[in-house]
């Protein structure tokens, strides 16, 4: 989401700055610490995205030097493992978000989460380009089911091959696709394992990493989606899936019921429940009046979270803390 907003605020007329690419830990940190201080004269407003783990130490960081440096900061919270993150560490999380001059999210849910800590959260959604992603209503849709996520515990995948295992007893043409990189060796083992000792090996397929251009084709592979994981935020993928016009069915975790409206744009189960999931998705391929309308509100859905509705809060925010930056140094130098 950083990227792409980088983009397309440049595309409106901003200079914009990013840091950092580095997938090492201590490189990517030296490397945003270093560009805080090296471009401090070539910026008025900074944006820091905030996730909990170890990723944590780098927003910590940025946000302690911008400080230091009198710079307006917003601060965006990231991730559905923040609000645990945040009780065991509330003094630590507390402080850094208490240096910042916004605080963002993209659901109410890490808002909410996060208000034992009293600070205020103003909510600007994760945004897509809806008109990348073909959309087809699923009038009737058929057992072909699509997965798309980095591949690790957290996202239990695992469960959309058990809920398959199940649904194909009744459709045996059932086919999943796994679009996703490896970010959990065990897992990736287990997953493979599972999928072999259930006999699977015909319907489910390993597609791999997909690049961003690519995901409208792959998720137009299928007519469900499947978000099985146990813990969440508000996941791009299940919204971009929602601008394709699949049948949504997710695990009801995190920031996902304020996101998906059960019998709405999407249907929800309890985490780790593969008989509610496997009822839900039999619901979706033998009743064509729900499977259309999860279809069609999800278009709409995603539709409330195009760019041209998202870019603009973004501008007006930035303008403001830049104008208002610019104003104290005025009055700084006038002084």
């Amino acid at each position: 989401m950083c990227e792409d907003l980088a983009e397309r605020l440049q595309k409106i007329g901003w200079s914009v700055s990013t840091s950092s690419s580095k997938c090492n830990r201590l490189l990517r940190l030296a490397e945003m610490a270093s560009a805080v201080v090296r471009k401090r004269n070539h910026y008025d407003v900074a944006q820091v995205d905030l996730y909990s783990g170890p990723a944590f130490l780098w927003a910590e960081t940025s946000v302690r030097l911008l400080r230091l440096l009198r710079k307006p900061v917003v601060v965006t919270l990231h991730g559905g493992g923040l609000p645990e993150f945040a009780r065991r560490h509330p003094k630590r999380v507390g402080s850094l978000l208490r240096m910042a001059s916004c605080i963002t999210s993209p659901s109410k849910f890490l808002g909410e989460e996060l208000g034992f800590l009293g600070l205020k959260v103003h909510l600007i959604a994760n945004a897509i380009d809806v008109s990348a992603y073909r959309y087809t209503q699923r009038i009737h849709a058929g057992p072909r089911f699509v997965w798309l996520r980095a591949i690790h515990s957290i996202y239990n995948p695992r469960l959309a091959v058990q809920v398959v295992a199940g649904i194909q007893r009744s459709h045996p043409g059932a086919s999943l696709l796994f679009f996703g990189g490896n970010k959990d060796n065990q897992e990736h083992l287990a997953l493979t394992n599972e999928i072999h000792d259930l006999g699977l090996n015909n319907m489910v397929r390993m597609m791999g990493k997909i690049e961003k251009r690519g995901v409208p084709e792959a998720l137009n592979l299928g007519d469900v989606f499947l978000n099985t994981t146990n813990v969440d935020n508000t996941p791009v993928s299940v919204v971009e899936a929602m601008a394709c016009g699949l049948c949504v069915v997710s695990t009801n975790v995190g920031g996902m019921p304020h996101l998906v409206r059960h019998r709405h744009n999407g249907l929800l189960v309890n985490p780790r429940s593969c008989a509610e999931m496997e009822g839900a998705v039999r619901e979706i391929l033998t009743d064509d009046d729900l499977a259309s309308a999860l279809s069609k509100n999800g278009r709409r859905t995603a539709e409330g979270m195009d760019w041209s509705v998202i870019l603009p809060e973004w501008d007006s925010l930035l303008l403001r803390l830049s104008h208002a930056r610019q104003s104290s140094a005025g009055i700084n130098g006038a002084s």
